[in-house]
Parts: structure tokens; sequence; C-alpha cells
């Protein structure tokens, strides 16, 4: 090494900071990088209140520490095994609702998601759009919403489902007698008419007399559904025909003391994959669980069950195997019951599990795509993955801890599993080594890169504090800014907005045009000399009349014709000594 020569350190931090070459860099994305952040912790497996000691669930973050260490080693390999079975690996969590997630539902493609919440509003989401930073509804639709003037009451969501033959269209019932049907861009295509509460015969009523509770499509006709309500009646729709139902079904309930009603609670439409006739199955706040034949008739039920459930406890859901030969019920007696369909009397097996159908009465129960599981949620947050023969847990693995897990979907195409939770957050569970598109596709992008003059709150606009430095253009119109503004609203300030100006939100008041004099009070001078009669509003009424009376007197106007004509009046001359008296009144005749 010669003497003249220096040696300079490497800096890393330096090296990092400085470009590695010129013009456009092709951006890297490390997607195993930003897959592993989306991994699930490991979480400490909790016990199934439903569940003896012997049953204790295995978890994905599963560790026993009274076990010797062989064991422990083939209970890790089951638990691996459990692990590749299920997408559960994985999690991406959405925030867009304010409450509860009580319905939720994905369009055969696994594209678009749309979930229903008690906040009054169903969300829209599109898989493709969103990137990992960038996790938001595309669209929020309020279904009771009615004209953006009028003053109407918002209802909680209790279902949405996309119609599995026609992807287009969406069922979505609120908790109102009409239930509606939108397009998947959420724009409203029909509603269901109301029935006349006044008739006693619910089979001559047109449409639901009061609450809608759930409703399902037809497995095999993309045009009809059937809506559910309190009303103790099961009504099929033709959603071409929305003015009157297709068919009714009158639940008349055998309760003491019921008057023959009570209220729909679940139901259930079906098909076997192999052909066959459908089913429709529907249970009942009295604790009964009623079969009939899919295509009809509907005069009486193929199979009815009294006594399914506890009366007076709310069965929240209802599911159909893929063969037909199995339904499985979640009541709100804190039991799941899986029934036959080819001896639907007694139920092939029970097992006990805490029900949230107190709080929320929209507690979905779900067949996987093949039927070769159940899936439902729990009270504690955690996601059940049962054995559908004998309904004893494959997997218990924790989603919202402390939160009731509501509703639970299973996607066929996608292989996620998608749940809506209490508190107000939508899990998409998946594994990227067995799942395709959706959450996967989405983890997989490079996040969206915002500079930082995108938020309004860290720039400063230099034409406030400093004029010399604004441009001005002469005649031009006035603005709030000069400079360009940095959110989105503000740069579409009609967003939201009827053609009127109106706000398409009917809660919130109409916000009165501003004009310039609204804004700053305009001189004086310039009143005086651009407004006619300006004037006149700091001048006496009474001596703007009385400057004019000379004149009228000498230069008459109006009467100039008998100026030369006009008598002279003349009045009688009355001396000062003479006093009036006045004049007696005349006394009354008796």
């Amino acid at each position: 090494m010669d003497e003249d020569e220096i040696t300079v350190a490497e800096d890393e931090a330096l090296k990092q900071f400085l470009p590695t070459g010129f013009g456009k860099q092709t951006k890297q994305i490390d997607v195993a990088k930003q897959i592993e952040k989306s991994k699930r912790r490991a979480l400490e497996p909790a016990l199934d209140a439903s569940k003896s000691l012997e049953n204790i669930s295995r978890d994905v973050g599963r560790t026993n520490v009274d076990s010797d260490d062989d064991d422990n080693d083939d209970e890790d390999d089951e638990d691996e095994e459990d692990e590749d079975e299920f997408p559960v690996s994985h999690e991406l969590v959405l925030k867009t609702h304010e409450r509860a997630v009580t319905s939720l539902t994905a369009d055969p493609s696994g594209s678009r998601l749309i979930t229903g919440s008690t906040d009054c509003t169903v969300k829209f989401h599109d898989f493709a759009s969103m990137t990992p930073t960038t996790l938001r509804a595309f669209k929020s639709v309020d279904p009771t919403a009615t004209k953006a003037s009028a003053n109407s009451e918002t209802h909680p969501v209790h279902h949405v489902e996309f119609n599995p033959l026609s992807p287009s269209q969406v069922l979505i019932i609120s908790a109102t007698p009409q239930a509606k049907i939108l397009s998947r861009d959420g724009e409203v295509v029909s509603e269901f008419v109301k029935g006349d509460m006044y008739l006693r015969d619910m089979n001559n009523t047109k449409g639901h007399i009061s609450e809608i509770t759930t409703g399902t499509w037809h497995p095999t006709n993309k045009n009809l559904c059937v809506t559910a309500g309190t009303d103790s009646t099961l009504r099929i729709w033709d959603i071409n025909f929305s003015r009157i139902q297709k068919d009714v079904i009158v639940h008349k309930s055998r309760a003491a003391g019921s008057a023959g009603r009570t209220r729909m609670t679940a139901v259930a439409w079906g098909a076997p994959a192999q052909g066959g006739s459908s089913l429709l199955v529907a249970a009942a706040l009295d604790g009964s669980l009623v079969m009939w034949g899919g295509d009809g008739p509907y005069t009486r039920p193929m199979a009815e069950i009294r006594d399914a459930h506890t009366k007076n406890t709310w069965v929240g859901g209802v599911a159909i195997s893929r063969d037909g030969r199995t339904v499985v019920s979640r009541g709100g007696d804190n039991f799941i019951k899986l029934w036959d369909t080819r001896k639907f009397k007694q139920p092939v097996s029970v097992v006990e599990h805490p029900s949230t159908s107190d709080q929320y009465p929209n507690t979905s129960i779900h067949f996987s795509p093949d039927s070769s599981y159940i899936i439902t949620g729990s009270a504690t947050g955690h996601l059940h993955i049962l054995n559908p023969a004998t309904l004893k847990p494959e997997l218990v693995t924790p989603v919202t801890p402390g939160s009731p897990l509501i509703s639970a979907l299973w996607h066929e195409k996608l292989n996620q599993i998608i749940t809506g939770s209490a508190n107000a957050e939508t899990h998409v569970l998946y594994d990227p080594n067995i799942s395709t598109r959706g959450a996967a596709m989405v983890m997989s992008k490079a996040p969206k890169r915002r500079h930082i003059d995108d938020d309004p709150t860290l720039t400063t606009d230099l034409s406030q504090g400093l004029s010399g430095d604004s441009i001005i253009t002469p005649n031009g119109l006035l603005k709030e800014n000069n400079q360009a503004s940095a959110s989105y609203s503000a740069r579409h300030p009609t967003l939201g907005m009827t053609a009127s100006g109106r706000s398409r939100d009917p809660r919130r008041p109409h916000m009165p045009m501003t004009t310039p004099f609204a804004k700053s009070q305009p001189d004086e001078n310039h009143i005086k000399n651009n407004i006619p009669l300006s004037s006149m509003r700091d001048e006496d009424p009474r001596e703007a009349l009385l400057k004019y009376a000379d004149k009228a007197e000498n230069d008459p106007m109006f009467t100039n014709a008998w100026k030369y004509t006009q008598p002279k009046t003349i009045y009688a001359e009355i001396s000062d000594d003479e006093e009036e008296e006045p004049a007696k009144k005349k006394a009354r005749r008796p």
C-alpha cells in the first residue's frame, strides 16, 4: 500500500442512502417478506367451553408443557398437518365497519366481498383494487335509505348473499319488511313489496307485514329466492316480479299461547350435487325445525320436528350438506345438532356449543365447500372447524379473542375462510401454499406509495403567508385556496351530491349555497356606486317626501288641467265672540 493512498471505511447507512443508479429504477418487491408479515402470531390454545378436557382442540400455536419431548414432537407434527389442511396460517384484516359484522358473502369467482353490519351499511370490497396499504371498501351503501332530501330511518343489516348462479345480483335483508336486490356495484335493482298488515290471513298478503330475519337463493333457479319473516311465513319471490310473491308458506305454531304464529329465524335451500329434488329447511322461534320439498307444493311440510331446540331460543343458523342428506342447526340453547333428512325425527349428533344468539341473532353455521367439515364461530372469538359426522372439533383457532365471532364463510374457489366479528373486524384467513387469489393476491402486491404532499396535515400553503409568492390571475375566479387541493373530497366538491346540490346522505342537513356577500362585507363606496338607489337606506322617508311639497304646489304634475278652472274654496267666517255649542242629543222615547 502506498503512503499517499487514503483508505475510507465503508459506511453501510450512507451506501443505502445514496442511489445505485440514475434514471427510472425498477421497483423490487419482496413478496415472501410481505406475506410473512401477515402470518398469524402463535396464540395459546383456548379450552372450548362446550368440550371436556379430553377434547382440547389443536391450535395454530399450540404448545404442550406437561408432556415428554417425544410426545411434543408427535403432537407438533399433527398440528402442522392440520395447519396445512386448513387455510388459517395467515390473515388479512379489514376494518371498514364501525359496529359488529353480522353477515358476509363473496361472489363465486372470489373477486368481490360484501359485508353487512349493525351500523346499517353494506360495504363493497374489491380484492383486485386493494393493496397492503389500501385495505378499504370501494363503496358503502345504506340499503334502507330512500331519498336524499327525506329524513329516513336506518336499520341494521341481517343478511347479504350473492346469487350463486348470477353473481350480478345480491340479496340484501335489513330489519324491515322489504328485501332488496342490489347489483354487484351497489345499485338497487328491485325491492319487494310490503304486505297489508291489517289482513289476518297471511296467505292473502302480497308480502311480509313485519321484519324479515334472513333469506337465501334457490340452488338451481337464478330467479328465485326465499325470505323468512317474523310474521310466521316464508315467502318465495321471483326477482322479475317484485310486486307480489310467487309462493307463501305459512308456518302454524302449535306452542301454547302463540295463537298459531311464531317467528321464522333461519332458512336454508339446498340441492344434491349429484342431482335430485331440492330441500327447503327452516327453523322457528317455537323450537321447531320444518322441511319442505324445494320445488313445492308447500301446503304441507315433508317433515317437522317440534322440539328440535328449546322453545323461545333463537336458532341462528341452518345449513344443508352438499349431498342433501344432512342438516346442521345451531340453536340459542347452546347446542349444535346434526340431522338426517331421510330420518328427520331425532338428531344424529348433538354437541354443546355456547351461542351468541341472545346478542346477535345471525350466528351462521356452514358446511365447507366439499361438506367434509362444518365451520362456525363462538362467543369467545374462536373459529371452530368440526367433523360433520361426530361434531367433534378438528381445529379451534382464535380469530378475535374476547369478541364474539358472528359470521364465517369458507370460499370454494379461493380456499379461504372469511369471518366477521362483533368488534367490527373482517378477517380473511388464508394459506399462501393452498389458497389462490383473494387475500393472497392482495398481500403479493406492492404497497401503494404516497407522496408526502398527499396529506394536507403535513403541508403548508405558502400563498397564505407570503403573498408575494402567490400567482395573481387578473379577472380570474377567486377560490379559497389558489393551490391545488390535496384531499380527494376537496378536488371533487360535488362528490356525494345530487344534481340539485343536495347531499345523498339523508342524515346530513342541506348546506345553503355560498354567495360573494355571505363571505365578506362589501365596501361602502362599492355599494353606493354600483347598486342603484342604495342611498335610500339611510334617508328619512318623511323628509324625502316633504322636500317635494313646494314643487307639487307650484308645478303640479297630475292636476295641471284644472289649474285655472278650479273653484276657490270659501269658508264661513266665524266671529270670536260666538262660541259653538255642541248639539244636544235627542232624548230617547220611553
